[in-house]
């Protein structure tokens, strides 16, 4: 069942304008396990890991057959991101970036991001921020995209197919919204993907959806909401496999929705990783939510098939 808002539209004000793992390495499978370590809950070390292991256990999994390539092993383990992939705002970046469509109460700021011990660190903060225009926001927060720095820039990374896994450690609490997505390389807001969002009032709840446009122009949604335990608590892995007519998404090695057809993404994305406050998918925090809230992430890596 879809419940969620399409995001990555710019704001209505904005009118105009690491360390890594072995990158290009060729693994023949199944030789790779999804998290890359036997407990996805286990805390995370800034040891390199080894980009062959024992296979998960679900035959299904994409890794777990063929020949895969790593086209991005991001395992922050130098405490600066490269700039050369990575960014800290979207394309529309004006000191700072926001989502105002979605009436999101954050201004998105690089000192909230930050790399320590092998972990990024996306933080939300309750305090009084300017944005763009001279608006203000009662939050900052931190965000990562390997997309455009700027209007007409190029994106950091992007591709067309393959698997895509994060592992990483939300939040909870009313208003908080850590979410990891895909967008074009276009500068459009769609066709979107959504590997994961969480809902803070809701924890429990893994939401993954996927938004396109039809031949009339007209927007589709179509997602899932899959109860599991507690998603705070813990680390674990959210993975997704892009086919050119199907879509899989993964929770610590499982599936839990797909999508196929032909409105399947066929276009270069990007990806996004932030963590929004308030809005009209997450409802407002309150008193009880805590900040700085935080959301980590231990690695993120990407596998095109050869």
């Amino acid at each position: 069942m879809y419940d969620s808002p399409p995001r990555g539209q710019r704001p209505t004000w904005a009118r105009a304008g690491a360390a890594f793992l072995s990158v290009g390495a060729i693994v023949t499978l199944g030789s790779f396990a999804v998290a890359n370590r036997a407990d996805p809950t286990a805390v995370p070390t800034t040891t390199a890991v080894p980009t062959t292991t024992q296979a998960p256990p679900q035959a299904e999994h994409p890794l777990t057959v063929g020949s895969w390539e790593l086209a991005l092993g991001e395992e922050f383990l130098v405490e600066e991101l490269s700039q050369e992939t990575w960014a800290t705002c979207y394309w529309w970046d004006d000191s700072g970036c926001t989502i105002a469509t979605t009436e999101e109460l954050q201004w998105y700021l690089p000192d909230n991001v930050a790399v320590s011990d092998g972990v990024l660190t996306l933080s939300a903060i309750r305090e009084d921020t300017e944005g763009g225009v001279g608006l203000r926001y009662p939050f900052s927060s931190g965000m990562v995209s390997t997309g455009p720095a700027s209007h007409q820039g190029t994106a950091g990374f992007a591709f067309t197919y393959g698997y895509v896994e994060m592992r990483a450690r939300v939040p909870s609490g009313n208003g908080l919204w850590p979410s990891f997505w895909m967008l074009p390389i276009d500068f459009e807001s769609k066709p979107e993907i959504d590997i994961m969002q969480v809902l803070g009032y809701d924890p429990t709840r893994l939401r993954v959806h996927v938004h396109t446009v039809d031949a009339t122009g007209a927007v589709e949604s179509q997602g899932s909401g899959s109860t599991e335990t507690d998603l705070s608590e813990d680390w674990h892995v959210y993975g997704l496999w892009w086919t050119d007519n199907e879509i899989v998404w993964y929770l610590d090695g499982a599936e839990v929705w797909r999508f196929d057809g032909t409105d399947v993404p066929s276009e270069p994305m990007y990806l996004v990783a932030n963590l929004a406050v308030g809005g009209d998918y997450a409802g407002p925090p309150d008193p009880a939510t805590v900040f700085p809230a935080i959301y980590q992430i231990d690695f993120i890596r990407i596998w095109q098939e050869v």
